[in-house]
């Protein structure tokens, strides 16, 4: 999910970079976001149609929870989906994280949330908004939770 477009305090990525990564790049980082860190997923509800949906994203440890880098701005649907009240997962280094209470930080507020190699690239991209999301207490779990750690092969085929 991303949305190109302009944006007066950041860069946004092209719409074009938008549609390759939709087609392409997200296919692959799917494939390696619920097992190698800072890669993630999260697992989503639509908030008009319904729909479940999984976005792979970079997701930072915060004191709160999880920071995420808003690479296309903060006009994406998964943080629509997310500020919706919407069901919301992310699974990171195959552990179920219940997000909830997104805040949008901007500038260096979100930026320090983040580690410094994180830091320096979304400053050359031009890149301002984090996003943070509270998680749940670590070790609730609900059966949706439970569904969506089963639909998630053990490593190494075991």
């Amino acid at each position: 999910y991303g949305a190109g477009g302009d944006s007066v305090d950041g860069m946004v990525a092209p719409y074009w970079v938008t549609r390759v990564n939709l087609r392409f790049t997200n296919k692959v980082m799917g494939l390696l976001s619920d097992d190698v860190p800072p890669l993630a997923t999260l697992h989503h509800v639509g908030r008009t149609s319904g729909r479940r949906f999984r976005t792979p994203v970079m997701a930072f440890p915060t004191p709160r929870g999880f920071a995420i880098a808003l690479t296309y701005g903060p006009d994406v649907q998964w943080l629509h989906n997310i500020e919706a009240g919407g069901e919301t997962r992310l699974v990171r280094a195959r552990h179920v994280h219940r997000l909830s209470d997104p805040v949008l930080l901007h500038g260096d507020e979100g930026l320090r949330l983040l580690p410094a190699w994180t830091r320096r690239s979304l400053r050359v991209l031009r890149v301002p908004d984090v996003v943070d999301l509270a998680s749940s207490t670590p070790g609730t779990t609900t059966p949706d939770d439970e569904a969506v750690s089963r639909r998630i092969p053990p490593r190494g085929g075991r």
